[in-house]
């Protein structure tokens, strides 16, 4: 069911060999999200032919998968009807028949559920300097750092390419810390008769998430698959060939853990967020749009406007077809 056209406008910033990188000003925050323009916009929102929604987001919840690195999700009643009524401080609350409400305080890791990673997230070096140059010392702060942070990440509306990589392999999902390299997007890509242009996002399935079944509560069926993820190579090989504006998949990481190649913990992270200022989205569920057979389509994402985090978290992106 692989719908719609490439992208033909024109893609400002890439050049093919190099990527993009540090180019859009010494006081850029957007990095490679500069390149969607008002003319692509028009152009993605046209491929639309069927007006089917797939929702890419996941339910969270306290008991929901997420890396050791970050702090589980908790979801905490603040104000209650009780609460209001027999507290009275709160005037004009005390009717036990009258209007009351239900609030709630979150306290939730801002790499949470479906999210995409501010250009801020990744550091390097002794300096830990990120994306277009801006440093700890900078640019840090105890309550989130004030530049390149995920409250600047633009609202995205873009082509989307979904690389089935585990229904090409005819396999449910990847196994453990299974390497995807650029031959195997490839030929994922040739498989379904599909490629990438420049200035759109790909999209990585891996079939991590066919085991999240609502809130993610198993979380060592979801740990094994979860760390299957791309190569330096071929974070490399979509950047500087073909252009990607996004890359994103169905794990928490998109890289492949451990890692197969570069010469850091996280070289994907490294290149994609700090060399290069190319978003990466995680924890996408792609599970509809692999059933579907929908290989192209419009992507939007709108992320949190919370100032000083490193993530769009909690999301809830679409796909059009």
């Amino acid at each position: 069911m692989s719908t719609g056209a490439a992208r033909q406008t024109p893609v400002p910033g890439w050049e093919r060999g190099t990527g993009w990188g540090w180019i859009w000003g010494d006081d850029d925050q957007a990095g490679a999200l500069n390149a969607i323009t008002p003319a692509s916009v028009v152009e993605s929102l046209s491929t639309v032919a069927e007006g089917r929604t797939f929702d890419l987001g996941l339910t969270i919840e306290r008991q929901s998968f997420i890396p050791a690195a970050h702090c589980s999700t908790e979801v905490v009643a603040y104000r209650t009807p009780r609460g209001l009524r027999s507290q009275t401080d709160f005037p004009g609350f005390e009717d036990p028949e009258g209007v009351s409400f239900n609030t709630s305080m979150v306290v939730i890791s801002d790499h949470t559920g479906t999210q995409i990673d501010g250009l801020c997230h990744a550091t390097f070096g002794a300096d830990n300097h990120w994306y277009n140059g801006y440093t700890d010392d900078r640019s840090g702060r105890d309550f989130g750092p004030t530049d390149a942070a995920a409250e600047n990440i633009r609202p995205i509306v873009v082509n989307g390419v979904l690389a089935d990589v585990a229904g090409h392999l005819g396999v449910d999902e990847l196994e453990a810390s299974f390497a995807i390299d650029e031959t195997l997007l490839a030929a994922t890509l040739a498989a379904q008769g599909v490629d990438l242009a420049p200035g759109e996002a790909l999209f990585v399935r891996t079939g991590a998430l066919r085991h999240w079944a609502g809130t993610g509560r198993d979380h060592q069926a979801l740990a094994g698959p979860d760390t299957a993820g791309i190569t330096l190579s071929a974070a490399r090989w979509l950047a500087e060939e073909k252009g990607a504006i996004l890359v994103a998949s169905d794990t928490s990481t998109l890289e492949v853990v451990p890692p197969a190649d570069g010469d850091n913990a996280s070289p994907v992270h490294k290149y994609l967020l700090v060399d290069q200022g190319v978003h990466m989205g995680e924890l996408h569920y792609l599970e509809d749009l692999a059933a579907a057979g929908a290989h192209r389509f419009c992507y939007v994402a709108l992320a949190p406007k919370i100032r000083g985090t490193t993530a769009g978290f909690a999301m809830r992106p679409i796909a059009l077809v």
